[in-house]
């Protein structure tokens, strides 16, 4: 299986936990009542209600990003090592998803002279790409200092200094999501309509959940139709619990959801909030009053603040990126739907621009299409 993330051991636990729930599910402890009423919820959603076991459908075990970056959880799940046919397998479908993007700047290296309209077609390339003006500056003069120290004399030499390049430039995006710091460790997922959320969170549950991590959701998304079902679906596929409430308040839910993730001690809460477009200001003020609610429901809280892109969107995946950072703060980004797009240049502007860390890629719908991001494994598959 992947190793999605870090395990860590959990701070000591509060002296005075949230009791556990009673026989009956509908039962809200005094302290919890006394939140609500601070915050004006009036009636607590309705209780998490376990759903019932539905056998995972059998999936395909993908590897680790790169060896030497084993996770503790991956040696406590009992998962077997990653095989090298597994990793070459990820590698295709990253590749394969990036053909539009990467086609276009290999037909720069085709030539047989390194001069300036090689450098000016990559230019025009790697705009065309959505790296952006920023990025695309950064790479060429980058690029030039590099081909002049290696005393490069043919094109397919630049091109794999320019793969040394961009590895450098997404570096400072790798980072692995941890998670057992807290208690449960809560997650706030973000992002505009249609840009894979529920999806995803789906995904990364369902990993989560292989791993042994007991996993509780909270369906926040109460506006958009059918969303509590989408994610209701994901929590039977994967055995885990959900909070949720029809037409309520999306932050009542979070509440409910994050006292409910104490009093069961569960490892992990993942909020589905609905989606937001960064230019609907009172739906954005929406989220920062979850987030903050969140931090009244458990102290420290939300601990990661993640956005999902959608990579097809090239530029506005930036401005996303830049509008969702500036009101909650971001941890970490997810980017989907990288499989046909010709804008997959666009993590190098993210990188030059706002580089807020790259927990995971997708190229697809299944759930091995979802992996950790590498930067050098990235590059390749752009230029290889």
């Amino acid at each position: 299986m992947f190793s999605f993330f870090k395990k860590k051991t959990p701070a000591q636990p509060d002296p005075s936990p949230v009791d556990p729930p009673t026989s009956s599910p509908a039962a809200v402890p005094a302290a919890e009542k006394t939140w609500r009423e601070k915050l004006g919820f009036g009636a607590p959603a309705a209780a998490p209600v376990p759903t019932p076991a539905v056998q995972p459908p059998a999936m395909v075990v993908p590897p680790v990003p790169a060896p030497e970056a084993v996770p503790v959880a991956a040696a406590s799940s009992g998962a077997p090592e990653p095989t090298s046919e597994e990793r070459s397998s990820w590698f295709t479908k990253l590749r394969n998803g990036l053909r539009k993007t990467g086609s276009s700047i290999a037909q720069v290296f085709t030539g047989t002279q390194i001069d300036d309209a090689l450098y000016e077609e990559l230019e025009a390339a790697l705009l065309m790409a959505d790296a952006g003006v920023k990025a695309t500056e950064f790479l060429l003069n980058d690029l030039k200092r590099r081909v002049k120290e290696a005393k490069a004399t043919e094109p397919a030499a630049v091109k794999a200094l320019l793969a040394d390049a961009v590895t450098e430039l997404l570096k400072p995006l790798e980072k692995q999501l941890t998670i057992g710091e807290a208690s449960p460790t809560v997650m706030m997922v973000v992002g505009v309509n249609g840009a894979g959320k529920t999806t995803s969170i789906g995904k990364l549950t369902r990993h989560l959940a292989e791993a042994g991590e007991k996993v509780l959701l909270a369906a926040a998304d109460t506006f958009r139709a059918a969303a509590r079902e989408q994610l209701a679906v994901w929590a039977g596929r994967t055995n885990v619990e959900i909070v949720s409430q029809e037409g309520g308040d999306p932050s009542a839910v979070t509440f409910d959801a994050v006292v409910a993730g104490k009093a069961r001690r569960c490892d992990v809460v993942i909020a589905d909030t609905a989606g937001r477009l960064p230019t609907q200001l009172h739906l954005m003020e929406e989220l920062r009053k979850i987030k903050r609610t969140i931090g009244k429901a458990q102290d420290g809280a939300p601990h990661e603040v993640l956005l999902v892109v959608d990579g097809n969107t090239g530029q506005n995946a930036l401005t996303q990126v830049k509008a969702f950072d500036d009101a909650l703060s971001l941890t970490g980004l997810v980017v989907t739907k990288l499989d046909g797009t010709a804008k997959g240049g666009v993590l190098a502007a993210i990188a030059r621009e706002r580089p807020v860390p790259v927990y995971f890629i997708g190229v697809g719908e299944k759930l091995e299409d979802l992996e950790t991001f590498d930067a050098r494994e990235f590059a390749n598959a752009l230029l290889g």
